[in-house]
């Protein structure tokens, strides 16, 4: 464990190094991007690790294994962020442990978001994952709503008890006009994020970037990056 335990910390040292050096590169404060580590397919674990390495931030994208990675972990002060894609029959798990959802993308997601939260007693974040290789009534290759889409959505989390509208995601996209751009993917999305906070300013989360692309993230304004592989090595394979 305590080889684990090195290795981890060598690689967070070196992402937090990336960070910092993007930032630098764009005029930003470190402090002002948040490191979301993604422990997909790793065990709980390493969570106890990172967490006394000081990482607080930590996504999962399956509800089966962040349930009970959240559960093993509940003695924990950690903030657990839900990243993949979300099934309506899986959100009365999900808000039982995920203090932000980065994946709302559709009204019927929103809906059952809020009935589950409401009945939890719990008040979620919600980011609008937003789907750069969409255009309206077309289906994005990652998930996501179109662009032209934030607005509404954003508006009914604002109006969804139990909910609330901190920001918006994206992926860069594998096809379409930003595709090989992920730097002018992210900066379309700080646009949108710009829209988005003229209506509803408590929405300042960006996330964006990930172990690939965290410093295009950066310069283009993102304020929280989702890193899985820089910190954790290659995984073993997605089930």
């Amino acid at each position: 464990m305590s080889d684990r335990r090195a290795e981890l910390a060598d690689r967070l040292a070196r992402v937090e190094e990336r960070i910092a050096r993007a930032c630098g590169a764009a005029g930003r404060e470190p402090k002002d991007v948040t490191l979301i580590v993604v422990t997909k397919t790793y065990p709980a674990e390493d969570v106890r690790l990172l967490a006394g390495l000081g990482v607080r931030q930590v996504a999962e994208n399956r509800d089966q294994e962040a349930a009970q990675k959240a559960a093993s972990c509940a003695d924990l002060a950690l903030t657990w962020h839900f990243v993949g894609q979300l099934q309506t029959n899986k959100v009365r798990s999900v808000v039982r442990y995920a203090d932000f959802v980065h994946s709302v993308d559709r009204l019927r997601l929103v809906g059952a978001l809020s009935s589950a939260a409401e009945r939890a007693g719990r008040r979620i974040g919600c980011l609008v994952q937003v789907a750069l290789d969409r255009e309206s009534g077309a289906a994005g290759g990652r998930g996501g709503a179109a662009p032209d889409e934030v607005g509404e959505l954003a508006d009914a989390l604002a109006a969804a008890p139990g909910l609330w509208p901190a920001g918006v995601m994206t992926v860069a996209p594998l096809s379409g006009p930003y595709a090989g751009r992920p730097g002018a993917a992210f900066e379309r999305l700080a646009e949108i994020s710009t829209r988005l906070r003229a209506r509803h300013p408590a929405a300042t989360m960006v996330s964006a970037g990930m172990s690939a692309d965290l410093e295009e993230a950066v310069a283009a304004g993102a304020t929280h990056v989702r890193i899985g592989s820089a910190v954790l090595g290659v995984r073993p394979g997605l089930r």
